[in-house]
């Protein structure tokens, strides 16, 4: 969850490692630093807070050297202060380290190295890892390299890592087990971050180092070798598909509000190859060789976290209604725990934005070693998800870099209804309600952009309510998870308190709640209309603030609600794309209007690659 990165070349190194850390900022935010290495001598600058802090010392006192290594954090291990940043040096400042992950068996390891002699200045196990890279060191007289290696062999837990030493200068070495690493190959020049965005104005080359393993880089050259058994690793060198203007704001406030709106063209990229819009057919390349074990498949779990989750939801009652199979969705986080019944007839599909989730990635893990086929969902090219899972389908959102997840949500859905109208053609049934999808999905990039223009008036509402202390979504059905998702978007950037329910689970408990403080969300469709018009009417005879959210045109609502926003009706398998969308912009109005940080909100970082 920690932003990691390193350069070694002719470039002003300094300059290198904060833009790259003010690209890397979505993944941590709590305290940052730089290490440079000026002939043999390591210098270390860190602060709490972000970037800018650590621009504003550096400014002070610049840093010079021709390599270094970077790191934005979030913290895990101490609290978020000038002596936990990173990076952390050795006791005898012969090791400079920055680390993303958590290792479970500090505690033990810094307890040994108390019993050496071995003085700490943090809590953070990051310093318990580099002082038993040097605890090896002089042990054993190893090279910088074989230190590394011996360390890393005995601690349990999952790292990313950047190590310098100033003892063999000009060499930087780079390890992972659980947390990503990439390589960028430039001109005479190398560059390290945990993501492809600080590297691809630089170069479009990247190596993707797999798990267990570690990269020695000096100025002309790199090995990549195993950690465990040290053999050599051949490695492909890969193309970056996106740009630098992707990562830009491109005029817009907040990346948070780009990123909404980038879902009219998001959610086509989604489809685009995908939907042969004569034959109606349904093409996905990447799991064409896995389909026929996808259709003999007895469960279906479906796995994600979070904003994950809920498209997770979505997706199971899509694939319930069109290929009449139950299915079930787990949380990671407890899935890869519980003693869960899955063998070679279950399949298994993991849904993560980044590939990099670390409870959705040993989730897969775990369903493969059991003999489930495991079907990746994820946006980043190149993620260990991506490249762990036997087969998969990409998003294609591009970077989201806001931390909210907002058009990774909507392309996880339309990829979700794309896999259930494939098996679904496959298998010859609901072949009407097929057709019926397919041909909303032509019409889904008008739509989207009409919801967009609600925009304004969204805003005027949440001026209402930006001083509210709860919310309550309520839908039925697929506005079910609707409703999760607004109310998770709503907790996330305005720390306002928020809930989603079912709506007729209302009376079975949180109508307590509801008063003339409380706004409550409706996600009203056809679906239920009459249904959820009798849960209105309960919220308006307490008293509660009703905002309606629509694609039913009912003169009635003025009765019952302070507000409407009227969406355009699509297909029901479709309607959370669409229905998501204003729930997006509301909170995000609602953040700027409490005077919130959108993009880094408090306490969360973007990848979650620790459990």
């Amino acid at each position: 969850m920690c932003g990691i990165v390193g350069y070694i070349g002719d470039r002003k190194t300094t300059d290198v490692l904060l833009k790259g850390l003010q690209r890397l900022e979505y993944r941590g935010y709590d305290s940052a630093g730089i290490s440079t290495m000026d002939g043999d001598k390591l210098s270390v600058i860190k602060c709490k807070g972000k970037v800018s802090d650590l621009t504003t010392l550096l400014e002070k006192e610049p840093l010079n050297g021709n390599m270094g290594i970077g790191h934005t954090r979030w913290a895990t291990h101490g609290f978020p202060n000038d002596i936990n940043a990173h990076p952390h040096l050795s006791s005898t400042g012969i090791f400079t380290l920055i680390h993303n992950g958590i290792i479970e068996n500090y505690y033990s390891i810094r307890k040994f190295l108390e019993e050496k002699g071995v003085a700490f200045t943090s809590e953070t196990d990051t310093e318990v890892l580099v002082q038993f890279i040097e605890y090896y060191y002089k042990k054993n007289k190893s090279s910088f390299e074989e230190a590394v290696r011996s360390a890393l062999k005995r601690v349990i837990g999952a790292y990313g890592i950047l190590v310098m030493c100033s003892d063999e200068p000009g060499k930087m070495i780079a390890a992972r087990l659980g947390s990503p690493l990439v390589l960028g190959l430039g001109n005479n020049e190398y560059f390290v971050a945990s993501d492809a965005s600080p590297i691809i104005e630089y170069t479009k080359n990247i190596v993707y180092l797999d798990e267990g393993e570690m990269a020695v880089i000096s100025r002309n050259s790199y090995e990549v070798r195993n950690i465990s058994e040290n053999h050599i690793v051949d490695k492909d060198v890969e193309k970056v598909d996106f740009s630098l203007e992707q990562i830009e704001k491109g005029g817009y406030p907040h990346f948070m509000l780009k990123e909404i709106f980038e879902q009219a063209s998001t959610v086509c990229e989604a489809s685009r190859g995908r939907i042969d819009s004569n034959s109606g057919e349904i093409k996905l390349g990447g799991i064409r060789d896995y389909l026929s074990r996808i259709i003999d498949a007895k469960q279906v779990i479906i796995t994600a976290c979070g904003t994950s989750w809920h498209a997770a939801l979505i997706g199971s009652f899509v694939i319930e209604e069109l290929v009449n199979i139950p299915v079930k969705v787990e949380y990671a986080s407890e899935f890869r725990y519980r003693d869960t019944p899955v063998d070679h007839r279950t399949l298994v599909i993991a849904v993560s934005q980044s590939g990099e989730t670390a409870d959705t990635l040993a989730a897969v893990r775990k369903a493969k070693e059991r003999g489930a086929l495991t079907l990746g969902i994820v946006n980043v090219v190149g993620s260990t998800i991506a490249r762990e899972t036997e087969c998969g389908v990409y998003i294609h959102a591009g970077p989201e870099i806001g931390v909210a997840s907002t058009k990774a949500f909507t392309s996880q859905v339309t990829v979700l209804n794309q896999i259930a109208l494939l098996i679904a053609q496959t298998l010859k049934i609901n072949q009407v309600k097929v057709k019926e999808v397919i041909k909303e999905f032509s019409l889904l990039n008008e739509k989207i952009q009409e919801t967009l223009k609600l925009s304004d008036k969204i805003k005027g509402i949440a001026k209402d309510f930006a001083h509210a202390n709860n919310f309550l979504y309520l839908g039925r059905g697929y506005q079910f998870p609707v409703a999760l998702e607004g109310a998770l978007k709503l907790k996330e950037i305005s720390y306002i308190h928020a809930e989603g329910y079912p709506a007729a689970e209302m009376k079975h408990g949180p109508i307590a709640l509801i008063d003339e403080n409380m706004p409550v969300v409706f996600m009203v469709t056809k679906q239920g209309f009459l249904k959820i018009m009798s849960n209105i009417q309960e919220v308006f005879a307490r008293r509660g603030k009703i905002i309606i959210l629509t694609s039913v045109d009912d003169a009635s609502y003025g009765d019952y609600s302070n507000h409407v926003v009227q969406v355009p009706d699509t297909h029901h398998c479709l309607s959370s794309i669409i229905n998501t969308i204003p729930l997006q912009l509301l909170a995000y109005y609602i953040a700027v209007e409490r005077g919130c940080n959108v993009d880094q909100p408090r306490n969360l970082a973007k990848s979650v690659t620790v459990e």
